[in-house]
């Protein structure tokens, strides 16, 4: 009985290794290969005297020693075989002949004596590369979508704060002009108008073109800031996004009675990127800071630039709450918030820290309860020789 069994296992073992498509090794209890079929010299690039005699992890990884022992975060199933008696599975991933790397779902299967001693092990691998390749795509483009609907909910977000404000500050000019209409109106109404008329009109027609324009203003850089645009990297002009980042912010400062200010440099500062997302950015760092000061503060923009280094740096001081030490390592962790409920998704920072570094940058933020908080933005400056 226990002869045919030996035979029966003998002419399995046989038949696996006429198989084409799967590499398959039989290996000796001390990880010397045995046999390889076809499949397995083709995958490794390597002959059967080569492989034969040789040391399984020798031959497939180059190593002097058990991959056990090298990789440990890998487990070997042929020891296990050999441990429990049993077949066993793993998932490795392997070197290939073109330096890439593959991935297989390998199978060690036991050959026993009569004694039900494991005498050699059976070692089947599976081919999962394009399996693990679809999947690691599919995930990957399902992250990026992901991301990209939580940039734009945030952008959502930013744009209603913007929108509020706006309201606001376009408000008064309009009650402005009202007035100046009613007062036309009546003076139109007049049968003659005399010299004091026609004088009035004359300084009401620049004051009511001027607010107009403020008014063409406001919405050019809430609607400049709604507009959809492809993710496409381009020359921004730090200057430039930094005033226009101001004035979308400034009458939001001055409802909360924030006084502010901003140094720009003299000379144009370039950086490499995608504008809309620097914008958003920024945005909602400048929304951070304005809603830590509620009863009013001071909120200073600076622009600056390390030649030594070719970097450019943005510097946002505020002289608000302040973030606890004990909190200062976790602002830039996803949906970490101090805010009350409702009052923020916790995902600003985080998405301002992604953006930075997507763009070469690097943000860094100083604080003390109390006193206020300095976030510093560095970019690398785009040069024409880049």
């Amino acid at each position: 009985m226990a002869k045919n069994q030996i035979i029966l296992e003998k002419m399995i073992s046989d038949f696996l290794m006429q198989l084409k498509n799967a590499p398959i090794l039989i290996l000796n209890t001390d990880f010397t290969i045995d046999q390889a079929n076809e499949a397995f010299l083709s995958t490794t690039g390597k002959t059967a005297e080569e492989v034969e005699k040789s040391y399984c992890y020798q031959t497939i990884y180059g190593y002097e020693a058990h991959c056990f022992s090298a990789q440990p975060e890998f487990p070997c199933p042929v020891l296990e075989t050999m441990r429990s008696k049993e077949s066993a599975q793993a998932i490795h991933e392997f070197p290939t002949i073109n330096n890439s790397s593959a991935f297989y779902n390998v199978v060690s299967y036991p050959i026993k004596n009569s004694a039900g001693e494991v005498v050699k092990v059976i070692e089947i691998w599976q081919d999962l590369t394009d399996e693990f390749l679809t999947r690691m795509n599919k995930r990957t483009k399902q992250l990026k979508d992901d991301i990209n609907h939580v940039i734009h909910e945030d952008r959502m977000i930013s744009l209603g704060k913007l929108s509020a404000s706006c309201v606001h500050e376009i408000n008064n000019p309009i009650q402005g002009l009202l007035t100046f209409s009613h007062l036309m109106e009546k003076t139109l109404a007049k049968q003659e108008l005399s010299e004091d008329d026609i004088e009035d009109m004359r300084k009401y027609a620049p004051i009511m073109s001027a607010e107009l324009e403020r008014c063409g203003n406001i919405v050019s850089g809430l609607l400049s800031f709604a507009r959809e645009a492809p993710g496409t990297k381009t020359n921004i002009e730090l200057n430039d996004l930094i005033n226009s980042v101001f004035l979308l912010t400034r009458h939001k400062m001055q409802l909360q009675n924030i006084e502010s200010d901003i140094i720009l440099q003299k000379h144009p500062l370039v950086i490499r990127g995608d504008k809309n997302q620097v914008q958003q950015c920024l945005l909602n760092i400048i929304f951070n800071a304005i809603e830590a000061m509620p009863e009013g503060g001071k909120l200073d923009i600076a622009i600056g630039q390390d030649e030594t280094d070719r970097q450019c740096r943005v510097k946002i001081t505020d002289t608000g709450c302040g973030i606890s030490q004990e909190n200062l390592g976790n602002i830039f962790d996803p949906f970490f918030s101090t805010k009350k409920e409702n009052e923020g998704t916790g995902l600003g920072l985080s998405i301002a820290y992604g953006v930075i570094k997507s763009h070469g940058g690097d943000i860094q933020v100083t604080s003390k309860t109390g006193e206020g908080s300095t976030v510093t933005i560095t970019f690398p400056m785009y040069l024409s020789d880049d």
